[in-house]
């Protein structure tokens, strides 16, 4: 089993920056493909960003809504993910999730099988 506690979010004004944490436990997840996610009110949980083990080179992925401003990083050694976010709009408020455990670098919650309880980002106008 794999526990995940994100943490990081906070209040910030639109075009500001935001550096998102998972800390995982119960074992390594150097090699698994890990992912943020994030929900705004009443909207589906949407696909941020994915991240490859460190045996592929730790390739990423970025949802288009998020490239050029956000990036996904990892830390084998500390077990850690990150989630840089820079130039951050309203739109980018929700719930920022994230997941361990994933199946290609896939945007769909089905392909990921360990969550965090979420940290919640508001970016204000």
């Amino acid at each position: 089993q794999v526990q995940l506690v994100e943490s990081g979010g906070g209040l910030v004004q639109a075009g500001g920056s935001l550096r998102l944490s998972c800390a995982a436990s119960g074992r390594t997840i150097s090699n698994d493909i890990m992912a943020w996610f994030r929900q705004a009110p009443g909207k589906e949980r949407e696909f941020v960003a994915a991240i490859s083990g460190v045996w592929s080179s730790g390739n990423t992925f970025l949802a288009d809504s998020v490239k050029g401003r956000f990036a996904i990083s990892r830390d084998g050694m500390k077990n850690m993910l990150y989630l840089q976010m820079d130039s951050l709009k309203p739109e980018d408020t929700g719930v920022y999730y994230c997941a361990a455990g994933g199946r290609g670098l896939g945007t769909r919650k089905n392909d990921y099988d360990y969550w965090g309880q979420g940290t919640q980002v508001t970016v204000s106008s």
